[in-house]
C-alpha cells in the first residue's frame, strides 16, 4: 500500500510550503492539490491555482510524487494545459502525475464563475473523453492537428516532450462505467471517491462495485489488472479518515481488501472541510508510512 496526502491550496505560499516539505519528510509517496477556481464552502476564502502551487512544491521537495486531484475540462484547454504539464514534469524532474476527471456539473463554482452553459451528463462525458484523448495525443506527438466538438488543435507543438516517457502518467477519476472505460484505456492509475449514499456501509459497497467495474473495463481493453494503480480517496465517505488513528487503520484495511494499491487522505485543517488535529496525521505517518 502507498499513501498520499492532499494539501488544499488555501494558504499563501509562505505558510503552505511547510506542509509540502513535511509531507515528504513524513515519507508520503504522493502529495496532491485540488484544481478548481474555487471550492465549495471555501470559495470566499483564500484559494490559489494548482499549477504554480505544484511548481513551487516541486522546488521545495526532491522525492515525493506531485499531482492534481483532479484537473478537469471545466476551465482547462488541452493545448495550453499540455504546455503547463510538460513544464511541471520538467521542473519536478519526472515526479508529476496528472489526476484528471470530468469536472463537477450543475451549480459548481467553476461553472458559474465562467458563465458556462450547463451540460447534460452525456455532454460532460463526451467533453471529458475528448479532453483526455487530445491531451494524450498532445503529450506524445509533435505537430498535432485535431478538430473537435469541444476542443481543437491546429499544428500544436510539444517539444521537448515529457521527462517521463511516453508521457506523464494519467490517474483518471471515474465512478461511472463510461469514465471507468476511459480510465482502462488511457490511465496508468484510476482514482475513485465512491458514491455517497446512506451511511458508511453503502459507501464501501459503492467502492467495491466501482472496483469490479474497473476489472471488467480492463479485461475489455485487453489490459492486465496490475497495469493500473488503484487510488481511493478515503475521506470521501463523509467521515474524515484522520478523525482517529483507529479509523484510518480500518479504512486502509478495507481498501487493501478491495485491491486498492494507494489511499489518499487530506491534511487536517483548523476548521471546516477536513477539520482535524495534525497530531493524528503525525501518528499515522509514523506508523504507516516508512521513512526514506
Amino acid at each position: 500500500m502507498r499513501f498520499g496526502i492532499v494539501i488544499l491550496p488555501d494558504q499563501r505560499w509562505a505558510q503552505s510550503a511547510r506542509r509540502w516539505r513535511q509531507a515528504e519528510e513524513y515519507g508520503f509517496d504522493h502529495a496532491w492539490t485540488y484544481d478548481h477556481l474555487g471550492w465549495r464552502s471555501l470559495v470566499d476564502g483564500p484559494w490559489f491555482d494548482a499549477v504554480p502551487t505544484l511548481t513551487a512544491a516541486a522546488t521545495v521537495t526532491s522525492r515525493i510524487t506531485l499531482g492534481t486531484l483532479v484537473a478537469s475540462p471545466n476551465f482547462r484547454h488541452p493545448v495550453s494545459f499540455a504546455r503547463q504539464l510538460t513544464a511541471l514534469d520538467d521542473i519536478s524532474d519526472g515526479r508529476f502525475v496528472l489526476g484528471v476527471g470530468a469536472g463537477a456539473g450543475g451549480e459548481s463554482f467553476d461553472n458559474r464563475v465562467l458563465g458556462q452553459p450547463e451540460l447534460t451528463g452525456r455532454e460532460r462525458g463526451d467533453r471529458f473523453a475528448e479532453f483526455v484523448e487530445l491531451l494524450d495525443q498532445l503529450l506524445t506527438t509533435d505537430h498535432v492537428t485535431r478538430p473537435g466538438r469541444y476542443y481543437s488543435a491546429v499544428d500544436a507543438r510539444n517539444l521537448p516532450g515529457c521527462v517521463q516517457r511516453p508521457r506523464i502518467p494519467f490517474v483518471i477519476a471515474a465512478n461511472g462505467k463510461r469514465s471507468i472505460a476511459l480510465a482502462a484505456r488511457f490511465g496508468e492509475g484510476w482514482v475513485t471517491a465512491g458514491v455517497r449514499g446512506d451511511g458508511l456501509t453503502a459507501w464501501w459497497q459503492s467502492v467495491a462495485e466501482t472496483a469490479r467495474h474497473l476489472d471488467e473495463a480492463l479485461a475489455t481493453a485487453g489490459r492486465a489488472a496490475d497495469q493500473v494503480r488503484r487510488y481511493l480517496s478515503v475521506d470521501a465517505s463523509g467521515t474524515f479518515a484522520l478523525t482517529s488513528q483507529d479509523y484510518f487503520d480500518d479504512a486502509v484495511g478495507r481498501a487493501a481488501q478491495l485491491g486498492f494499491t494507494d489511499v489518499i487522505t487530506h491534511w487536517p485543517r483548523p476548521e471546516g472541510p477536513y477539520a482535524g488535529d495534525e497530531s493524528v496525521l503525525e501518528a499515522v505517518a509514523a506508523r504507516f508510512v516508512p521513512r526514506p
